[in-house]
Order: C-alpha cells, then structure tokens, then sequence
C-alpha cells in the first residue's frame, strides 16, 4: 500500500496545484506593487502629453516649411489665362494645388486651392467674382478674405511674377 491508488493521488494533486485562474494570470504579488495607479496614470497623463507635443510640433513644422517658399516654378501663358479665366497648377510641391485668376482690374491673383475650412477645392466663379468652394458654399474674394459660408480663415497666397507671357510662381505667404 504504498503506491497511492489514482484516488489518492488526485485527491493529493488538487490540494498542491494551482487554481486554473492562476495558471491563466501569472502574477508575483511581490511585485505588484511597482505598477501602482498613480504610476499608471502618470504614464498616461505623460504619454498623452508627449503625443500632443508631437502633433503641435508637426502642424508647426508644416506650416514654417511651407511659408516664405522661395523656389520659382512655371505656371504657365498669361494667354491661356485671359481665355478660361482661371488657371490650375501646383506649387511649391506637385501635392500643393493652387489657382490663379486674372481680376477684372487685369490683376493677377493666385491662392492656395485647399479651402481653409475642410480642405476641399476652390473654384473661379466668374458670376460672382470670386472663388467658391463647392463643399459647403463658401465663398472667398479676389483678395483671398472669406466673405461667405463656414471658412473663417484666408487662403494662402502664392506669389506670382509675369514675365512677357510666361507666368512664374515665386513664393507663399501663409
């Protein structure tokens, strides 16, 4: 009898095994204490705080690269200007598109064509003598000011130069 038949031997099993739940979740209880709640959130509050530096930082990275641009592209004839009105084209990169307009004054006007209120594009409406966004019905003047619907902010203007009959893009203000 000093075997222990299967009974006993399960019976000795349950009473020096863990419960399941302990095999599933390991935890030394010695070291739980490192990982308080006041860590916890500590690390949260700092982490959140880290991520929204970092979004700030690259908004205002953008926004730096961006302005004062001085790199010179060609836009385009003022002749294929005079005759449609309007002109598409893309500065200071190819992901950057931008409009120009010929003012009934025979002023020259160029903008970003990103609408400052959701990013969609903007339009030459030559009924109403400015530039539309057809998203949301906003409306900017020839000067780039939002004079109707949502977008509250002007639109960034590109500096243009004319040379005979040769347009050049030659810098963004933002």
């Amino acid at each position: 009898m000093n075997n222990p038949t299967e009974d006993e031997g399960c019976a000795g099993c349950k009473a020096t095994t863990s419960p399941k739940w302990r095999q599933d979740f390991p935890i030394e209880w010695e070291g739980d204490h490192y990982v308080s709640r006041r860590e916890m959130v500590k690390f949260l509050t700092l982490g959140s705080l880290l991520l929204a530096l970092a979004n700030w930082a690259a908004a205002l990275a953008s926004r730096f690269l961006h302005r004062g641009s001085r790199a010179e592209r060609y836009v385009g004839s003022a002749a294929s200007l005079e005759q449609t009105g309007s002109m598409l084209f893309r500065y200071p990169t190819n992901e950057d598109p931008c409009i120009a307009v010929r003012t009934p004054a025979g002023k020259l006007v160029a903008y970003s064509q990103v609408c400052t209120h959701l990013s969609c594009a903007v339009v030459y409406d030559k009924s109403e003598n400015g530039l539309f966004c057809p998203c949301h019905h906003g409306l900017f003047n020839l000067e780039g000011q939002p004079i109707a619907g949502p977008p509250t902010r002007p639109l960034p203007r590109v500096q243009l130069q004319q040379r005979g009959d040769q347009i050049y893009a030659i810098g963004l203000e933002a």
